[in-house]
């Protein structure tokens, strides 16, 4: 439902009283990696281009949303730089009214080339999937030898000035313990905050098990061995983070306990397939096709409409430690990041 404040400011309230002010949007679904817990090795099959929303249609959904209380967007992919000109993209969502912040997730591979334009088109934040600075590690993980060229991509935009450069790095078990401490003293170093992710059971190849997660508290205690955290109060309301500053007043962490202790309670977003379709949940296995109606000539009103129904019967959580649990048919790549 949308409830109105007294400035008449629209809110988009869900059915469990969680307030969404955040739209992830896919632009793309491919991806030049091959990362095990998004896709498969090979024999990929993407969407075809024409069923991908144009950027005009992605900024008609972005005004839509604004309208109705949306202020912050998040370009996903697959990879977001594998769609071409998305400075312009970008250039167009920032100048949406009512839209405060648009970031981005990336694998940082294209960023050495793309950074300044991206920043020159208004783009204020950065997401960087990181898992491992090992290249042997890197190139298990991510099926390419590249990590040279993720590390200048990344060091391109520590010298643009972002105003928020987040390490996201997937905690896995037997492969992440070793990569850890290293990652987070490249961000107590460089002035990124790191933030673990929970493996999450979104892989192509389905072969997730709960086996194989390393657990946030398990994250915690190998830092605490080297290091003395203070916890960051209420963060867990803002964000879907627990944050951790260091105690000695260099950097900051992030766990997201996305299995272990999801935070669903204070979910305060939904996304958008590079299709059009409309995710209340990344565990969604229901969409809202917003493209049909879009391409269908509905008006705005038609669209909102559609936007309020689906939030109105948002998921209260993800249901992965229930009996119950239900897989996404898409894999990560296909839904965004």
């Amino acid at each position: 439902m949308t409830t109105s404040t007294e400035n008449n400011e629209q809110k988009l309230v869900d059915g469990m009283g969680r307030t969404i002010v955040n739209l992830r949007i896919s632009v793309t679904d491919r991806c030049n990696f091959r990362c095990t817990y998004c896709m498969p090795a090979d024999n990929v099959e993407f969407m075809p281009r024409d069923n991908l929303l144009t950027f005009e249609e992605i900024t008609r959904v972005a005004q839509v949303g604004a309208s109705q209380g949306i202020k912050r967007l998040r370009l996903t992919g697959g990879e977001p730089l594998m769609r071409k000109d998305l400075p312009v993209l970008i250039r167009m969502l920032t100048q949406v009214e009512g839209i405060e912040d648009v970031a981005m997730t990336t694998n940082a591979f294209f960023l050495k080339d793309h950074a300044k334009a991206l920043k020159e088109a208004g783009l204020k934040r950065l997401n960087i999937s990181l898992d491992a600075l090992d290249p042997e590690k890197f190139l298990h993980v991510n099926r390419r030898d590249c990590l040279k060229e993720v590390l200048e991509g990344i060091k391109t935009s520590a010298e643009e000035g972002f105003k928020s450069i987040k390490i996201n790095a997937v905690a896995m078990r037997n492969f992440s313990e070793s990569e850890i401490i290293g990652l987070i003293e490249m961000g107590r170093s460089d002035g990124f905050e790191v933030r673990f992710i929970e493996f999450m059971p979104l892989d192509s190849d389905q072969t997730w098990e709960r086996d194989k997660v390393l657990f946030g508290h398990e994250i915690i205690d190998l830092i605490k061995k080297k290091h003395e955290l203070v916890p960051v109060e209420n963060s867990l309301e803002i964000g879907p983070a627990s944050e951790y500053d260091f105690a000695d007043g260099k950097g900051r962490i992030g766990i997201i306990t996305a299995v272990s202790n999801p935070f669903c309670d204070h979910c305060n977003r939904i996304r958008m397939t590079a299709n059009g379709k409309l995710r209340t949940c990344l565990f969604s296995t229901d969409e809202t096709d917003l493209k049909a109606l879009i391409r269908g000539g509905a008006s705005d009103e038609d669209i909102v409409k559609a936007i309020q129904d689906a939030v109105l019967i948002k998921e209260p959580g993800h249901k992965i430690n229930l009996d119950d649990f239900e897989r996404p048919q898409r894999a990560m790549h296909a839904i965004g990041g």
